[in-house]
Formats: structure tokens, C-alpha cells, sequence
């Protein structure tokens, strides 16, 4: 028998996302005060008052902890792709979806930075911070393909992912970076005009 009443299914989810947001919490302060090697799983469990199994049915990696959005941040970067407004170019989109963020981060707290520090100190953070990269590229890439009409395997695809994800890194320094993203989307979207299928 369906359940006329969806309430139950709704305060179970948020429950759910509060218990994930808890450990997530709790496991970077301990990762910022100590160190991400210096911290162990039932403490992280201990600090968030869940038990380990809970823990690991959130996060089935020490590592995920720490990057407990990056499953947002693609669907977002898949939105910007699919969602695009008509007649908008992929790497017109894809631009737009890296302005939105350079402003979010634009003006980084201290302790963004310190969240950026301990990735960039922790060689395990770092290893598993370019295999969530690799599934951005490779799940964009598929995205790109499939709006375009393009074969899944298609190397402009793969390529256009990888420069359009590496392109904000890129200009890291620059004096005005948004003008230096602006500027490298544009030359991706010069040489995607000459590859993409035309309407």
C-alpha cells in the first residue's frame, strides 16, 4: 500500500543530511586542529555522537570526509551543461559556471584557507582530490558528448572538459581573474565553434 502521506520520507532525509553535515563538521575541525594523519575514524564518530558504521555509511573513505560537497559541485557543473539557456554555448556556460564560483570564493575566509592548506599539505587529500577531478572531467565530458550529439568517446569532448575545468587554476595570480577566465573561455569557445555540430 502507497503511503499517502510523504512527511515521514521528508523529516527522514533532512535527518539524514543533518547526520552526514555533523560528521563532516566535526572531522575537519579535528582535521584543522591536529592534522589530518593525527585524527582517527571513532574519534571523528565520537566528536559527531554517531557510531563508526554510521560514519561509514556516509563516508566510505577517511578522504570523502573532507570533501563531503563534491558530489554537488558536479551536479552543478552537469547543470550548467544541460541547463543552459538556449542558443548559449557550451563554453559560454561552462564560463559562467566558473565566474559564479571565482565570485563565491572571491573573498576566502581564513578558515577556506586553512581548508585549502590542509588539502595541499596531505598527499592522501591531494591523491583523492585529483580522482574526484578525473570524475569531473570524465562525467562532463559524457555530458558535453551527449548534448552536442557527439560520440561518447569523443576526444573534443574529453578535451574541452579538461581545459574548461583547468582554465580557473589557470589564472590563479592573475591581477583580474575573472577577465583571465573570461579570456581563456573564449579561446575554448573559438575552437569549440569549429568542432561542435550546428543546429
Amino acid at each position: 500500500m502507497l503511503d499517502d502521506n510523504p512527511a515521514p520520507i521528508g523529516r527522514r532525509e533532512r535527518k539524514k543530511a543533518a547526520t552526514r553535515q555533523a560528521i563532516a563538521d566535526a572531522a575537519l575541525r579535528l582535521f584543522l586542529e591536529r592534522g589530518y594523519d593525527d585524527v582517527g575514524i571513532r574519534e571523528i564518530a565520537d566528536a559527531a555522537d554517531v557510531s563508526t558504521t554510521t560514519l561509514f555509511k556516509h563516508f566510505p573513505v577517511k578522504e570523502a570526509l573532507v570533501f563531503d560537497e563534491a558530489e554537488d559541485v558536479e551536479t552543478s557543473l552537469l547543470a550548467a551543461v544541460r541547463d543552459r539557456p538556449s542558443g548559449q554555448s557550451i563554453p559560454a556556460a561552462l564560463r559562467e559556471h566558473a565566474l559564479r564560483f571565482r565570485r563565491a570564493g572571491a573573498n576566502s575566509t581564513p578558515e577556506f584557507r586553512a581548508f585549502l592548506d590542509l588539502i595541499n599539505s596531505t598527499p592522501a587529500l591531494s591523491d583523492y582530490q585529483r580522482a574526484i577531478w578525473l570524475r569531473y572531467t570524465t562525467s562532463l565530458a559524457q555530458a558535453i558528448a551527449e548534448d552536442s550529439g557527439l560520440p561518447a568517446d569523443d576526444p573534443a569532448c574529453t578535451a574541452l572538459a579538461h581545459f574548461a575545468l583547468e582554465a580557473p587554476s589557470s589564472v590563479r595570480g592573475h591581477h583580474d581573474a575573472s577577465e583571465a577566465i573570461t579570456r581563456a573561455f573564449d579561446l575554448l569557445d573559438r575552437g569549440w565553434q569549429d568542432i561542435a555540430p550546428q543546429p
